[in-house]
């Protein structure tokens, strides 16, 4: 049970817990991924492009955001969905850069050299399959074809057991300002369970070393629900990550969906741990990182009350993108390289899944992109409503009125009443011009924001999805 220390009484309960844990969305975007049409290619992509130009020259745009997607691992982590090649011949590498820099030319035949860029991220698989000279080659093709803003975000997802603090010495002087840290749990029997051995001794150093470089913010990613993973176990993790001090911390739920992730098939059932353990774990997670002074940004994400990402929150500046919680304002994203999702004005995109597509694409000179949607004027009012849910816990009915021309009463009669229930049980509160999510909701705010999902409600089957506990 968990208390806040702004209540007298617990926030949360075990059989609450119990209660909502279901599968849903993550809401990284509204609609979600998995709505993406094939009906969308790379012709509506250009055209999405090309209208960002078009507004650029009247009365300018926000600058962008960038991600770019590195596909390579040298071994499989089997609990991981990502879009991965495993392999350890980094010449593969090289083919891939190639590819890259054409895609990267493609956006800016379309938009125009040196538009402005205020979040770079490299994700994967892992970034730091790359060599240095590689990383180096990447980010100088994107300093040549975009400029990169002043304060602007740069970060790249790390692979403890593949960088040294020179490693990381590098990726600073390249401008590198943020880094987050692939960790999962620190037990040694769960790290053979999934095949990613790494020391808690080799992560503190090299989070000594980030520190000593003067990287601005560091983010350390948790999963529970692993193998052999137990509260006890789990809880020795928290108390080692909460020694580390990371600015960040996201806390995933492991989704076991081995029908869909061939690598999770090598993980035996019987030593997940059960949905009481999942619970207890969760539980203690949230009482532990609170305890070590973290605030809770939302869903799976704590960070220290210095660090942007809780400033964001405190001022009611929070966004969401295809990343997680972000401090930047909702700006268009373009993706690079394979599997990458980008947004664009009022569409998604996503580039082909396999390195042979991804490939053909860009060699013809064509966008890669195989899957997307255009949002309909339905989907934009739920997008508004949702996010403002996840970000700031609140929407003002006021503000989705005047933005979409819409009553909020009437156009969300039927989720008014079906949040009922969560009223019930404490988790939201329906005022007369607004809706509100309580400290006990926000932990929880995946569950209210599926209330309002129209795809999701007309679709039942969600087993596709994490489960939000």
């Amino acid at each position: 049970m968990l208390s806040d220390t702004s209540t007298t009484g617990p926030i949360l309960t075990e059989s609450l817990l119990r209660r909502l844990d279901v599968p849903g969305p993550r809401y990284t975007s509204y609609p979600t991924a998995d709505r993406f049409v094939e009906a969308f290619g790379p012709i509506e992509y250009r055209q999405a492009l090309e209208q960002r130009a078009q507004g650029a020259t009247v009365g300018g745009t926000p600058p962008l955001s960038i991600y770019v997607h590195i596909p390579f691992c040298e071994s499989v982590c089997y609990y991981c969905a990502c879009n991965k090649v495993i392999t350890k011949h980094h010449e593969r590498a090289e083919e891939y850069l190639r590819a890259l820099e054409a895609e990267i030319g493609l956006h800016v035949a379309v938009l125009g050299k040196g538009k402005a860029v205020s979040q770079l991220h490299f994700g994967g698989g892992s970034p730091t399959f790359l060599s240095d000279a590689e990383i180096e080659r990447l980010m100088t093709a994107l300093r040549d074809a975009f400029r990169i803003a002043p304060g602007a975000e740069l970060s790249i997802e790390v692979d403890p057991r593949t960088v040294t603090a020179q490693r990381l010495e590098h990726l600073a002087r390249l401008g590198f300002n943020r880094l987050s840290f692939g960790v999962q749990d620190f037990d040694t029997e769960v790290q053979k369970a999934v095949h990613r051995v790494q020391s808690y001794e080799s992560v503190r150093d090299l989070v000594a070393s980030a520190r000593s470089l003067g990287f601005e913010s560091l983010n350390v990613d948790l999963i529970y629900g692993l193998p052999k993973q137990t509260p006890v176990s789990f809880a020795r993790t928290v108390e080692l990550v909460g020694e580390l001090r990371p600015d960040r911390i996201a806390l995933y739920a492991y989704a076991h969906l081995p029908a869909r992730f061939k690598p999770q098939r090598r993980i035996d059932p019987a030593e997940l741990p059960p949905p009481g353990d999942r619970v207890q774990m969760l539980g203690s997670a949230i009482q532990g990182f609170l305890g070590f002074g973290y605030t809770y940004i939302g869903m799976d994400h704590f960070a220290l009350p210095g660090d942007s990402l809780a400033a964001a929150k405190r001022q009611g500046r929070l966004h969401r993108n295809f990343q997680g919680y972000s401090t930047q304002p909702d700006c268009d994203l373009i993706g690079l390289g394979v599997s990458a999702i980008g947004r664009m004005g009022a569409t998604y995109s996503q580039n082909a899944k396999t390195l042979p597509e991804y490939y053909d694409a860009v060699n013809q000179g064509q966008f890669p992109v195989v899957r997307g949607l255009a949002l309909t004027r339905d989907d934009l009012v739920r997008r508004a409503v949702i996010m403002a849910l996840m970000c700031q816990g609140r929407v003002e009915f006021e503000s989705i009125e005047l933005a979409h021309l819409v009553s909020m009463r009437k156009y969300f009669a039927t989720e008014l009443e079906a949040l009922q229930p969560l009223v019930d049980m404490g988790l939201v509160e329906i005022e007369p011009e607004a809706i509100q999510v309580t400290p006990r909701g926000w932990y929880f705010v995946r569950g209210v924001a599926m209330v309002f999902d129209r795809h999701l409600r007309a679709d039942q089957t969600r087993e596709r999805f994490s489960r939000i506990i």
